[in-house]
């Protein structure tokens, strides 16, 4: 799968008018301009919520997964699953946006 992400110098939390400035490459969904990958912690965010973004097709979630997978390798995240349709309401990564 081709993908489209590409690392951003952009960190942290990032505002509504700071996300207007990022690029579409570094979104696992760029078309939509959803989740943004530009850290490890968003990254993770984005595995954590993949399965609650809305109006997208299974080619976007195809892509965004790709994204996703190269964000976390870049970021060393390791992401277990081999496709998007094992992640859920209880993804399996070892790597969860939240710890406790």
């Amino acid at each position: 799968m081709h993908t489209t992400w590409k690392a951003h110098t952009e960190h942290g939390d990032l505002s509504e008018r700071d996300r207007k400035g990022l690029p579409d490459s570094v979104y696992a969904f760029p078309k939509q301009r959803k989740e943004p990958l530009t850290d490890a912690s968003h990254v993770k965010n984005a595995l954590a919520r993949f399965d609650q973004v809305e109006d997208v097709s299974d080619a976007d979630r195809d892509l965004a997964f790709a994204n996703i997978k190269k964000a976390a390798e870049h970021y060393g995240i390791d992401v277990e699953e081999q496709n998007w349709h094992e992640l859920g309401k209880h993804p399996h990564t070892g790597n969860p946006a939240h710890t406790h």
